[in-house]
Parts: structure tokens; C-alpha cells; sequence
């Protein structure tokens, strides 16, 4: 920003000259170095001026930067709330899940055996016979 107004001030510096070359050229009364020097101090307010007004815009961005994030910050922090009482009301709804997938395989294979196991005792009529392979 100080680059634009060094620039600014340089071509309003090269204008003045050459508008005191025109006044100098057509006989004006004043001569060259007052009239540069009084456009120049002109020119030195103008800046300060210009700074001081950037200064203000700046501060008045930066404050409404501040409200605009404020008031996002604190819709996010709502919508953080509200999922989050939401993830607990979900977990309160759902069943607990006491045994892991493969826990439950494991289980179920047992269950499967075991109720295999029944049924060959009762299929064999409670008593044990002794059976001999034939040749």
C-alpha cells in the first residue's frame, strides 16, 4: 500500500514540474521552487491524510472481521452441541454390544457344537453299546 502511494506522490511530483516548466515557460510570477515546495508540503498532508483514513478502514475492517467470525464461531459451536447430543442420544437408543464379531462367531460355533452334542447323546438312546468293527 506504501509502494501505490510513493508512486502516487512521484508522477503528482512529475506533473508539478511539469506544469511549473508550463507556468515558468509562459512568465508566471512565482518561481519553480515555492510552487514545488508548497505542492509538496500539499502533497506530504495529503498522504498523512490518506494514511490516516487507510488506519481507520483497516481498524473498522478488522472489527467487523471480528463480529462477522464471532457470530460463525459461535453458530459452530451450537451445531457442535446439538450433534453431540445427538451422537449420545443415539448411543442411548441403541442396544450395547457386549461381545465383539469374532466374540460372537465364537459363540455361535460353540452353541452349534454343543447342541450337536445333545443331539448325538440323545440319538444314542442314553446307554452305551459296544460296537466292534467287522473285518
Amino acid at each position: 500500500m506504501r509502494l501505490r502511494q510513493l508512486c502516487l506522490l512521484a508522477v503528482l511530483m512529475i506533473g508539478a514540474t511539469a506544469q511549473a516548466e508550463e507556468t515558468s515557460n509562459t512568465g508566471s510570477s512565482t518561481p519553480l521552487s515555492l510552487s514545488a515546495g508548497s505542492q509538496i508540503t500539499e502533497l506530504q498532508q495529503r498522504l498523512k491524510e490518506s494514511e490516516r483514513l487507510r488506519e481507520e478502514l483497516g481498524k473498522q475492517l478488522q472489527t467487523a472481521d471480528a463480529a462477522r467470525e464471532s457470530a460463525q464461531l459461535s453458530r459452530l459451536r451450537q451445531d457442535n452441541q446439538r450433534l453431540a447430543q445427538q451422537l449420545k442420544d443415539a448411543q442411548g437408543s441403541a442396544l450395547p454390544r457386549w461381545l465383539t464379531d469374532q466374540q460372537q462367531w465364537f459363540v455361535i460355533g460353540a452353541g452349534v457344537a454343543l447342541v450337536s452334542l445333545l443331539c448325538g447323546i440323545f440319538a444314542s438312546g442314553g446307554h452305551r453299546r459296544r460296537r466292534q468293527w467287522l473285518n
